[in-house]
């Protein structure tokens, strides 16, 4: 199977960035990063960078879960 990167890192709901991006900032904040937006993330580490979109991953899965069960409360 080729390897295909044609697409790669394009939204699928380009409205949605805005929010993904509100909710990166908030989780950085969380992990001790209040200035992540300003952040050169090239001086982070892989750790550190690699927390925020773990975490953000993590979030997103928990709330399609209870969107698919019909839970509302966090």
């Amino acid at each position: 199977m080729a390897n295909n990167t044609t697409g790669r890192n394009k939204s699928v709901v380009p409205e949605a960035r805005q929010a993904l991006n509100q909710m990166k900032t908030e989780i950085a904040s969380e992990l001790g990063m209040s200035n992540y937006e300003s952040m050169d993330k090239g001086n982070l580490t892989a750790r550190q960078n690699g927390y925020v979109g773990g975490y953000m991953t993590k979030r997103l899965v928990e709330q399609a879960e209870r969107n698919m069960s019909g839970t509302t409360t966090r």
